[in-house]
């Protein structure tokens, strides 16, 4: 091949930059010992320009006088015998200074048969430095506990050493030559090409870059790596490839991952303690639950309550028998089947014995099973079909959980894992196992809470009138609304009392106070009230009578407004103890409140009541209510009392609207109050 064709094919190789820092001198001289070729090298290591040595004898010019006759006799030896020699020897400088140089001295002859003698020289100080610095190169590659590998610019590995053989367990033969993707398993291999190529364009290291995966040398675990990349340049610059350091640092990236997870799991703990029980409701409190749980602690999660325990009925000992669960709250981390598989919220469901959620409540203890296989998933599922849902929707771990409150199983929190791959732990059991300590109580409290609210809900209805009979000259409705906010039942009431010749006695009422004992307190004055009513007593009369029974009643106070209409005259009669006045609405004016003397409440005792008139003519409408109809924490009492009034600006919408529209208006559902409201038209 020539020198073009191997030129012009580009297959040249690429001269490297280590005889540039050798500075390799080449002097050849004659017979005689003169100098007959000088390098420019030469001129570089001995300071003798070509000129200056050319023609002169070479001993007289570079050796000492004390050296002359040694060199003089190895000249002579090579030239006879033919044999190289190499060693070390002191030359003297153009300057006057003695410097160490090695050399490498052969015999040569030429086509006519000529002898001559070739001497290369280098500076001794640079070869053992260079020789220093390849051994100790080479001993910190082959026995760094770091792995290296050295490639050319196209990313091909030149050298790799045994700390990389252990860290991916591959030979170090299969390296050489291949692609750096063909041989490192790293998942993100673009990236570390890119970081790569990035690296040899710009010069800049890129240090520190973490990886995660598997390799052959630990297929079954995961491992992390630190790699850093450099570029390699020779001392002119010309860039020669990169290098790639790799350290195993998965120990150090275990304890950062399970730091991170102790601190999500005790921020999820922190998250529960503020969200979950946030309210007296059970089915709230359930589906809070849910919500924490998902997606951080498992995908499809589950709430379902023993019925018995949610009728606050004592529960059995465990046995193996079935239960039956009411579905509580159910949520998935994304749309799955699994959702098909699970009970609706609000659905009852019986569990048979051999069941996994049967299991955890009958035990009091938590059910895990890291790896769901067939069998057990027929035990995680109602019937076959949802068997068939589960193992489509891809669950393969499962954790059930206990709902304890004071010693009594409540239910279970139910969790599985479908997308996560990572299966339940012992760390999850106790997790889980916090969450739903946490929302048994507020479930416990919550359940309680509405047996009581629901008995003194049942005794304050059954002391109210079912519907305000029809009275003559009148048209009537009425509202009772407990209060929203609070866990407690108040002592509000309303009736409508036939009294003789046509007559109606209209009461409205509030018991201060809170609770069963308010509500009875009711009961008893609502009792009286008719009693009196039925003896044709004047308003301010009844109230005096009420009010020497309410002394009696252990300091209750007691607001309440007693009046009688008469169709035949078309009068009202109004006696008032305290309470809110009533707003009087007629076609064609503005709606008004009745200006009533207040009166001291019922209990207060020894204070006259009065009595006042007012016209109801047919079309007139009357509206009665208590405080918390109108009253809140946060309003002006006159503001709530003009926006009561403008809500009755249609005289003639019908009753039943307007009482919708009253409590629609001007109740909300953080009211700490109940409210008893009658309505009623003249006719």
């Amino acid at each position: 091949m020539t020198t073009e064709s191997f030129q012009a094919e580009g297959d040249q190789p690429r001269p490297t930059g280590l005889l540039d820092v050798l500075s390799i001198a080449a002097v050849v001289l004659d017979t005689d010992g003169r100098i007959v070729f000088w390098s420019p090298q030469a001129e570089e290591l001995f300071g003798y320009t070509a000129p200056e040595a050319l023609g002169q004898y070479a001993v007289r010019l570079l050796v000492g006088p004390e050296h002359l006759q040694s060199v003089l006799s190895l000249f002579a030896e090579v030239m006879e015998t033919g044999r190289s020699w190499a060693g070390a020897f002191p030359i003297r400088h153009k300057d006057g200074s003695t410097r160490l140089m090695e050399f490498r001295n052969m015999r040569l002859l030429n086509g006519k048969g000529d002898v001559f003698a070739l001497g290369i020289a280098a500076d001794h100080t640079t070869l053992q430095r260079v020789e220093t610095d390849l051994a100790l190169c080479e001993r910190l590659v082959n026995q760094s506990p770091i792995g290296l590998a050295l490639m050319d610019p196209d990313l091909r590995c030149l050298l790799v050493n045994p700390a990389l053989e252990r860290i991916d367990g591959i030979p170090a033969a299969d390296h050489i030559g291949r692609h750096l993707r063909e041989t490192l398993a790293f998942p993100d291999i673009d990236t570390i090409e890119s970081a790569l190529h990035q690296v040899l364009t710009t010069g800049t290291p890129v240090l520190d870059q973490y990886a995660v995966g598997r390799t052959p040398a630990d297929p079954h675990n995961d491992h992390a790596w630190s790699l850093s990349f450099y570029r390699l340049e020779d001392p002119g610059g010309r860039v020669l490839g990169a290098a790639l350091s790799v350290v195993d640092v998965t120990e150090r990236h275990r304890a950062a991952t399970e730091a991170d997870r102790a601190r999500r799991r005790l921020a999820l703990i922190a998250d529960a303690s503020a969200r979950v029980g946030t309210t007296l409701e059970v089915d709230r409190t359930a589906r809070e639950l849910a919500e924490i749980a998902t997606p951080e602690l498992a995908d499809v999660v589950a709430v379902d309550v023993l019925d018995s325990a949610l009728a606050c009925r004592r529960t059995r000992r465990p046995d193996n028998g079935p239960e039956l669960f009411r579905a509580l709250a159910l949520k998935a981390a994304e749309p799955t089947v699994a959702l098909r598989a699970a009970d609706p919220p609000g659905d009852l469901a019986a569990y048979d014995g051999d069941r996994l959620v049967t299991l955890c409540v009958h035990t009091g203890r938590p059910v895990l099973v890291r790896h769901v296989d067939e069998d057990d998933l027929r035990r995680i599922a109602r019937d076959a079909e949802a068997t068939s849902l589960l193992a489509r929707a891809g669950v393969h771990s499962y954790l059930a959980v206990p709902l304890i409150s004071h010693g009594e199983v409540l239910g279970a929190l139910d969790l599985k894992r479908t997308r996560n791959p990572v299966p339940f732990d012992e760390d999850d059991v106790v997790l889980a196992g916090e969450l739903a300590g946490r929302a048994a109580v507020a479930i416990d409290n919550a359940r309680w809470y509405q047996s009581v609210r629901n008995t003194a809900l049942t005794l304050q209805r059954s002391l109210l009138p079912d519907h305000p009979p029809h009275q003559t000259g009148l048209e009537l409705a009425s509202r009772y609304q407990p209060a929203q906010a609070t866990s407690e039942v108040g002592g509000d009431w309303y009736d409508v009392i036939p009294l003789r010749d046509d007559k109606t006695a209209l009461v409205v009422g509030d018991v201060m106070g809170n609770g069963i004992d308010a509500a009875a307190t009711m009961g008893r004055l609502r009792t009286a009230t008719c009693a009196y009513a039925d003896l044709d007593l004047a308003p301010d009369t009844v109230l005096q009578h009420l009010d020497k029974i309410t002394c009696d009643l252990e300091h209750y106070i007691v607001t309440c407004l007693y009046i009688v209409y008469d169709p035949h005259d078309q009068q009202c009669r109004i006696a008032n103890a305290g309470h809110m006045p009533p707003a009087l609405v007629r076609p064609g004016h503005a709606p008004v409140l009745l200006d009533l003397p207040t009166g001291a409440p019922l209990g207060v005792g020894g204070i006259p009541f009065g009595t006042s008139t007012a016209e109801l003519t047919p079309g007139d409408l009357l509206v009665l209510y208590t405080d918390g109809l109108v009253e809140t924490r946060h309003h002006p009492i006159d503001n709530r009392l003009n926006l009561l009034l403008s809500l009755l600006d249609e005289p003639s919408r019908p009753l039943e609207e307007t009482c919708d529209l009253l409590l629609y208006g001007l109740r909300h559902p953080d009211d700490h109050d109940d409210v008893a409201l009658l309505v009623a038209r003249a006719q």
